[in-house]
């Protein structure tokens, strides 16, 4: 239909001239249909391919609400394509754009997930270097997740992961596979240029102050080694455990609480003896089988690297 196709000739000019904003809302106008007799008929990838442009322009400009919005439709519309073979270059965008939309809007354990899957794209129509930057943004948004049993799935799946050490040959990911590794393996993470490092790595969205006056990694920093502490301590006194994580007593004692609220910490709290008590969360038969995965992933890496040269 010829409003279809001005609004399309619109969209593509407002693109050109850099009003993202106005480009989306022009495309969002578009007349679609599943009645193959009407002139605004469009095919499941038709549909799909207009979302995902709405979405694009969407994130370009940081409106990650409608971008979620736009990307949402294309994914009810994404399973429906016919010949997914041939249409693999918009499921890939599609894939590629959801991912984003998580990410920006703080969805970090499903944004990891989704990166981690595009990652490992078996096509040649995406680069291996592009395929390797999937994967830093995998370990960044895994690593910046709330603490849980579900993050350390995600961190299992990265650090397993046998190009994660090549993630260190990039600029913005040099340091992502050693901090990764370190939370993966439950060891305290200290303020050193490694983390330094991490940080100057991360996008605004990725960096805001929440309103407990914490940055994102700082929680995500300070959650995990309450989680490294109680693998090495029965019990502490939160002034002890606040030198620990480099936080305030009383801080400490508000992160532990709200972690034990929400289920990512096992323990309780003596306000009396100002102490936290740690409750075990795994057995000793479990620590250890991961332990053994652990160093069993490590060695085949060493090997593999001594092999290649």
């Amino acid at each position: 239909a010829a409003d279809n196709k001005l609004r399309q000739m619109i969209f593509e000019f407002k693109v050109e001239q850099g009003d993202y904003v106005g480009a989306a809302v022009c495309l969002d106008g578009l007349r679609m249909t599943d009645d193959e007799g009407s002139p605004y008929y469009m095919t499941s990838a038709e549909k799909c391919d207009v979302y995902v442009k709405i979405a694009e322009c969407y994130l370009e400009e940081g409106e990650t609400v409608k971008a979620d919005g736009a990307v949402t439709k294309a994914g009810q519309v994404v399973e429906s394509i016919s010949d997914p073979e041939q249409h693999m270059a918009l499921i890939l965008r599609y894939k590629s754009t959801y991912a984003q939309v998580l990410d920006s809007n703080r969805k970090f354990l499903q944004a990891a997930s989704r990166y981690h899957d595009l990652s490992q794209a078996n096509t040649e129509m995406i680069d291996a270097d592009d395929l390797l930057r999937m994967l830093g943004r995998a370990a960044t948004c895994a690593i910046l997740a709330p603490s849980g049993p579900q993050r350390q799935r995600i961190l299992g799946m990265v650090f397993k992961d046998e190009r994660l050490s090549q993630l260190d040959a990039i600029p913005k990911f040099e340091t992502h596979s050693a901090v990764l590794t370190k939370m993966y393996m439950n060891q305290v993470l200290r303020k050193d240029d490694e983390l330094r490092k991490f940080e100057e790595s991360l996008e605004p969205h990725q960096n805001i102050v929440k309103g407990d006056g914490l940055t994102i990694v700082e929680r995500a920093v300070i959650e995990h080694n309450m989680v490294a502490v109680s693998q090495l301590y029965t019990s502490i006194y939160f002034s002890e455990l606040g030198q620990l994580l480099g936080v305030a007593a009383d801080r400490a004692e508000k992160v532990a609480a709200k972690m034990i609220m929400d289920g990512s910490l096992s323990g309780s709290i003596d306000q009396v003896d100002g102490t936290l008590n740690f409750e075990g969360n795994e057995s000793a038969l479990l620590g250890w089988d991961e332990a053994i995965t652990s160093f069993c992933v490590q060695l085949s890496r060493v090997t593999d690297a001594v092999r290649s040269e």
